[in-house]
């Protein structure tokens, strides 16, 4: 198990540096020159040198990608351009609108697709069945921000159930803080998590269903029936362990796609996360925090697919024993 998991972590370690030479290289790719948007329309010739040559852009590319590669193994995301603080302090507070929005739509996702794609296969060639897969290719094919829209003036302008945008933190200073500003948390947080739940469950409830009915068809679990033992039973204890692998994997995909999902619901809902704060960095052209946010992204997707590599081992021995 161990040779597994340090093969694993070496492995990763070459994407990591692929991932960070091509995130530094956006600032060469990108159009237009970062000390222009700086100094603005007035700046002479003689002051844009002089801001190339404080934001180190007068230097060789391999120059420029050791010093901010150093900068990175150390936590220094660097400063920004505009506001001229670290982008350290500027992610901080953006973190937990983020985090508590991916880990929610993770677990209602999941829990919802897998639960619907077993359903789905129980009831194979059913009714249900095909209601069910129905709901999956319209909530797979549906566009985001559509779905969206489409929930604000349902649930938000006509009910008034929940707020058409903005986001209440939660506190986690101390437990009765906590407690007293997690249901209002997850009231304003309930559609955001509803929309990217919704298209990320259709796809995970798809792959349940065709990875379930190829497990049911195996020897072993016509023997388990021909014991007389129930059909629960049968599928929790001997046939979603095997068929797993694939659920597992489509999951921690999911979380790949949360990266464009969550810039445009943040961006929608008005929850001050990190995927807004890319789109205006973005619009403002500060590659720092371009380069940063993208790297913090990146590396955190690197270190989940290593999660789920690794969660394969314990889901099923036949990975450890072949990695």
């Amino acid at each position: 198990m161990r040779r597994y998991i340090a093969q694993r972590l070496l492995t990763s370690i070459p994407v990591i540096i692929i991932v960070g030479i091509i995130t530094f290289s956006l600032l060469y790719i990108a159009p237009g020159d970062p000390a222009a948007i700086i100094g603005g329309d007035e700046a002479t010739p003689e002051q844009l040198e002089e801001i190339r040559h404080q934001l180190g852009f007068d230097k060789p590319y391999h120059v420029q990608l050791g010093r901010w590669g150093s900068r990175m193994i150390h936590g220094d995301l660097g400063t920004s351009i505009f506001s001229k603080r670290e982008i350290t302090m500027l992610i901080r507070p953006r973190i937990q609108p983020t985090v508590s929005l991916g880990i929610q739509i993770i677990i209602v996702s999941s829990l919802l697709g897998v639960s619907l794609g077993m359903l789905a296969a129980w009831k194979a060639g059913a009714k249900l069945d095909r209601a069910l897969m129905v709901f999956a290719v319209i909530g797979f094919a549906t566009p985001g921000f559509w779905l969206a829209f489409l929930l604000i003036w349902g649930f938000a302008v006509n009910l008034n159930w929940f707020p058409v945008i903005g986001y209440a933190p939660v506190d986690i200073s101390s437990l009765g803080a906590f407690g007293r500003t997690l249901p209002s948390h997850l009231h304003s947080m309930f559609l955001p998590v509803l929309v990217n739940s919704v298209l990320a469950s259709a796809f995970i409830s798809r792959i349940t269903r065709s990875a379930m009915l190829e497990v049911l068809r195996e020897d072993y679990v016509r023997t388990a029936r021909a014991k007389g033992l129930s059909e629960i039973r049968v599928f929790l204890r001997h046939a979603f362990r095997p068929a797993a692998i694939p659920i597992v994997t489509v999951i921690g995909g999911s979380l790949a796609g949360l990266a464009t999902g969550l810039v445009v619901t943040e961006r929608i809902f008005a929850i001050p996360g990190l995927g807004r704060m890319l789109v205006e960095a973005i619009a403002r052209r500060d590659y720092p925090i371009i380069q940063g946010l993208l790297m913090l992204a990146s590396t955190t997707f690197i270190t989940i697919n290593l999660a789920v590599d690794i969660l394969y081992a314990y889901v099923d021995p036949r990975v450890r024993y072949g990695g």
